[in-house]
């Protein structure tokens, strides 16, 4: 990959369609997939050993990272291509195995202790990214998505799937309605239900997790937060972007206990008939003026009540009191200084130089008085980075093809469902890592971040077994042996 020194961190529209040898080996190499190749060998035992563990393995990241539609297509790749057969040690083309052995071992892949041990890779990678990165899940975005896929035929099958707590593809249905609850869209799928929280700005997957598609998107947060907190340095997140399918009173709760700001938008409870303002609620004998009302979204406004009829200003947000756990706002006409002040700020301000100020406690109602409130421009500013999320989800689709439906079974789809994350993350690494150019002449250099993921990487790890250790160019030198002549059975 060439990168410049302009291009982001995490370039990824400089991702190659066809990645050159020199990067897939650099993929080889830095994934911390030890423990898992030596438990799908000792899983194997002293059975037939025709195929290695680590070819198969190769095969499977090979068909993804190459962008390959399946395991037929990068099998015949690998007949044809010496380098690439190297890469993951096959000596000769007797050795390439075949379709059936690689979606075997994506059936054991997809059994436990294995599957929980394809998480941990992906979980290493995006905890080197974490640390080398400073500001990597500072401000993230959640979201889901439907992926589609086929289940088994054989009800024994199914059912050793079910007792293993993977759940079965299913039909999901998605309507989209617009400001006056008309439905303008309907998407349907048969498969899975892919949640996923993101970093907002370098977009690198930080959680997922895969349900049917019958659970819903605010069930999912609890799972997302608790595995992205444990992949990143403690106190890391801040802010938490996701649609209306995340409001729920619960996840506003558990994120308030978490320290994260969520920037969720609300769904349209009140009904239309009714007050569209209503007065704040009071506690622990607090009092608010009564011209000082809110509506459904939470958002403060005050009434002039000398005119005729009243008319309705917006407060003016100071900020949020961390200490106090309380929203400030204050007179509009005073803080913002209209030229033409306000009728009532003789009567509402009592000669204040500073004007009326009203405190919120966010505790009043989590879920509607967050502690960036909705009708804000720092709230606009941060929710726009929600988009980021379903970007990676067209990344995952269409570059990377999670969304063929090639993929049959509960347990194959969920190990190449995490194949897909961990190559995701492995190329954002890459990407970090790679050296910059400068100029159109310069040479490439290593900034800190690179050279803090190289050391991250290297640290009391050896280099991919079975990788070769000559450049590229050595490998397209030495072609691989042909199969042994079979004899002719007439």
């Amino acid at each position: 990959m060439q990168l410049h020194v302009t291009d982001p961190l995490f370039a990824w529209i400089r991702l190659e369609d066809q990645p050159a040898l020199s990067t897939l080996r650099d993929l080889l190499a830095i994934l911390p997939d030890e423990d898992l190749l030596k438990g799908l060998r000792e899983a194997r035992g002293n059975g037939r050993d025709d195929y290695p563990v680590a070819v198969l393995w190769g095969v499977v990241l090979f068909t993804i990272a190459l962008r390959h539609p399946a395991f037929e297509a990068c099998l015949a790749e690998l007949h044809r291509n010496a380098p690439l057969c190297r890469l993951i040690a096959i000596p000769s083309v007797d050795k390439i195995p075949n379709d059936y052995n690689v979606s075997r071992f994506l059936e054991v892949l997809g059994t436990e202790p294995h599957l929980t041990e394809v998480r941990k890779v992906f979980n290493v990678l995006v905890q080197r990214l974490g640390i080398a990165v400073p500001d990597l899940g500072v401000h993230d975005a959640a979201d889901s998505t439907g992926l589609n896929a086929r289940p088994k035929k054989n009800a024994d099958a199914v059912a050793e799937e079910v007792k293993q707590g993977l759940p079965q593809p299913s039909g999901g249905r998605k309507e989209y309605k617009d400001d006056e609850g008309k439905v303008v869209k309907v998407v349907e799928w048969f498969g899975f239900k892919h949640h996923m929280l993101v970093d907002v700005k370098h977009e690198v997957p930080l959680a997922y997790a895969i349900t049917d598609t019958k659970a819903g998107d605010n069930e999912l947060v609890g799972q997302l937060v608790e595995q992205a907190k444990a992949n990143l340095p403690p106190e890391r997140i801040k802010t938490l972007a996701y649609d209306k399918a995340g409001d729920d009173a619960k996840v506003h709760e558990l994120l308030h206990q978490e320290g994260i700001k969520p920037l969720i938008q609300m769904r349209s409870l009140w009904k239309k008939e009714e007050d569209q303002e209503r007065p704040l609620p009071t506690k622990e004998g607090r009092r608010y003026p009564l011209n000082v009302l809110h509506d459904e979204a939470g958002t403060i406004y005050c009434f002039d009540m000398v005119s005729d009829p009243p008319v309705r200003h917006q407060m003016s947000f100071i900020g949020y009191e961390k200490d106090r756990e309380e929203l400030k706002y204050r007179c509009p006409s005073l803080h913002e200084g209209w030229e033409r002040p306000c009728p009532s700020v003789e009567r509402c301000n009592e000669n204040k130089t500073y004007g009326l100020a009203v405190r919120v406690p966010c505790e009043l109602d989590l879920r509607r008085f967050p502690p960036i409130p909705r009708a804000t421009l720092q709230f606009e500013r941060r929710y726009k980075g929600r988009t980021a999320v379903e970007r990676v989800n067209a990344r995952m689709k269409v570059f990377w093809g999670i969304d063929d439906g090639n993929v049959t079974g509960a347990r194959r789809f969920h190990a190449y469902t995490g194949v897909v994350m961990i190559v995701c993350v492995a190329f954002a690494t890459l990407l970090a890592r790679t050296a910059r150019r400068e100029g159109s002449m310069g040479d490439t250099r290593l900034g800190p971040i690179a050279l803090a993921l190289q050391e991250a990487a290297l640290d009391g790890q050896a280099e991919q077994k079975g990788s070769p250790t000559l450049p590229p160019d050595a490998l397209a030198a030495q072609p691989l042996a042909d199969a042994p002549a079979q004899p002719d059975s007439s």
